[in-house]
């Protein structure tokens, strides 16, 4: 009955659209970039870092953006644990001696698939960084993870559970369409288009498993593959090849300040261009000549 419902609630002919804007607490500057494009443009929801080095900041301007639709952004790989310890021994690289995680998603994602991250540690890590927004007064929308690390079922199961611990009602579905014809203009894409396409194969069990637990997701993630490289082009392209029915386009506005150059991001440049996309005239009008509704993730739960 429940997963019937959560189908009929996302079975729409129209064509729905929650931006989201990744990296709230990253940086200052990406904090403000992220109520700007909210407050002057499309982003519709965000996702905070409980462990970010701009948490408070960030905090202070969620508080204040009452538009804005705020999820957690859980930190598994590329940043530090709020547990320490113990509680996050298998989370942690080795030889970094200061308890971080592991630095990207490979080394990560290896051990996970392998058997070597404990299931119990990422639920209590979950958890944790979820609290930790709730108690600084966020109502927690939603949640998707730092690198997409949730694609892994190994790490959704966990997530699910501390989701339903902590209340939340939905998580971003990170699977989606990719376009080949996309190659011909921007080879530099080409490996990253052939990573998603392999890991799209997961895709019919991370809907089973949110089914199974009794939330709520979209049909899917546009733009992850065009990460880093978006432009006026391939934001239209994505917008007039979109299906029906509830999708998420993920963003990461900001600007490329002093305070960016102190953090590991291959993301620099791209931030400020983004931002100048997200809040153009002419990409709100794009949306309503496509006759797409943006909504937040407050919305769909």
């Amino acid at each position: 009955m429940l997963r019937a419902e959560c189908s009929r609630l996302l079975d729409c002919r129209l064509r729905r659209l929650i931006v989201n804007a990744d990296d709230f607490g990253l940086t200052r500057g990406v904090n403000r970039a992220i109520v700007e494009s909210s407050r002057d443009g499309i982003v519709t929801s965000s996702t905070l870092m409980a462990n970010g080095q701009a948490f408070e900041d960030a905090i202070a301007h969620a508080n204040s953006a009452s538009r804005l639709s705020v999820g957690c952004h859980v930190v598994l790989v590329d940043g530090s644990p709020l547990l320490g310890g113990r509680q996050a021994s298998t989370l942690s690289d080795k030889k970094a001696h200061d308890g971080r995680f592991y630095d990207g998603l490979g080394a990560f994602a290896l051990r996970a698939v392998s058997g070597k991250v404990d299931a119990d540690e990422i639920e209590a890590e979950v958890t944790a960084q979820i609290r930790k927004l709730q108690s600084a007064g966020v109502s927690v929308s939603h949640l998707d993870t730092h690198k997409h690390t949730h694609i892994l079922p190994q790490v959704l199961q966990p997530l699910l559970r501390a989701a339903r611990t902590c209340g939340v009602p939905a998580v971003r579905n990170p699977f989606g369409p990719v376009r080949f014809s996309i190659l011909a203009k921007y080879p530099s894409l080409w490996k990253r288009y052939s990573q998603v396409t392999v890991l799209n194969r997961l895709g019919g069990r991370f809907r089973d498993s949110v089914a199974d637990a009794g939330m709520l997701t979209t049909d899917g993630t546009v733009g992850i593959v065009s990460t880093g490289a978006m432009d006026d082009y391939l934001f239209a392209s994505i917008v007039e090849s979109l299906p029906e029915g509830t999708w998420e386009f993920v963003c990461h506005p900001g600007y490329n300040d002093n305070e960016l150059d102190s953090i590991r991001t291959r993301l620099r440049q791209s931030r400020a261009l983004e931002l100048k996309l997200l809040t153009s005239p002419k990409t709100r009008d794009l949306l309503g000549r496509g006759g797409i509704q943006l909504i937040s993730y407050r919305d769909l739960a």
